[in-house]
């Protein structure tokens, strides 16, 4: 896709441009990201988008999940006027689809909602779903925002009675693409992940099962977990996402069908 090649500066005001060094490596892995995303279009969007070919659709939700992440995690305001001038330019006319969808894809994968907070002025903030501070915890002030598997697991250990074998969660993982022992290009590898950093943050808790031999291994929620977040607002955020989810995260509509059987 020829515009995620463009340097980072293009997607930001010019004062942005000459930023601190050390936030270009979010630039790289956010571009990375969107790439490997922009094909994902969320089954609820109801504005026919058939006389865009696929390719500018895909280049222009990509740029602008990477626009949206570096204003998330830059903790700045941005407004329809910005976004247009950023990275609509000479498609301004589909700038209705393209945000809805890339606004979707945000929630379910990143873990990222986008909110109105001035409706005189249409400015817009980036948010952690459900109040997750995962993100704001990464010790270098970088990496993608991860609340979104955050949600999933805490949902697949919701699901599983709390607590959930390991090798459930790892299953879930497994079905989105996300592997123990690989470098996934939004989360990383996830052992580390769910085993040291969550675990350290207290969002997870994990331990053997008592008297298992061979050891077996058991994920539960964390204190933190429960002071941010409760298993009737990740049920109820997983509910009301689930169909636009599904192609995402499959594993959630399977286990929400099993949990009202």
């Amino acid at each position: 896709m020829s515009a995620l090649s463009k340097p980072e500066e293009d997607l930001q005001d010019p004062g942005e441009a000459q930023g601190p060094v050390e936030a270009q490596p979010l630039g790289a892995e956010v571009g990375e990201a969107a790439s490997h995303l922009a094909s994902y279009h969320p089954a609820s969007s109801s504005t026919p988008v058939e006389a865009l070919p696929k390719e500018i659709l895909d280049e222009m939700k990509a740029n602008l999940m990477k626009f949206l992440l570096l204003k998330y995690r830059a903790k700045k305001l941005t407004s329809p006027a910005e976004m247009l001038n950023k990275v609509f330019r000479d498609n301004q006319e589909y700038f209705p689809v393209v945000f809805s969808q890339a606004l979707e894809c945000l929630q379910v994968v990143f873990g990222v909602e986008v909110k109105e907070v001035d409706p005189t002025e249409h400015l817009y903030v980036m948010v952690p779903t459900l109040g997750l501070t995962c993100d704001e915890m990464l010790s270098d002030g970088q990496g993608l925002p991860k609340a979104g598997l955050l949600v999933l697991v805490l949902s697949v250990i919701m699901w599983s009675g709390d607590p959930a074998p390991a090798e459930v969660v790892w299953g879930a993982l497994s079905r989105i693409g996300v592997y123990v022992g690989s470098e996934h290009c939004i989360f990383g590898e996830p052992r580390e992940l769910l085993t040291q950093v969550w675990v350290r943050e207290g969002y997870l808790e994990y331990r053997q099962v008592p008297d298992s031999d061979p050891a077996r291994y058991e994920f539960l929620w964390g204190p933190r977990a429960y002071a941010e977040t409760s298993k009737q607002q990740v049920m109820a955020f997983v509910l009301r996402v689930r169909q636009r989810a599904l192609r995402a995260f499959p594993l959630l509509s399977e286990e929400a069908a099993r949990e009202e059987e």
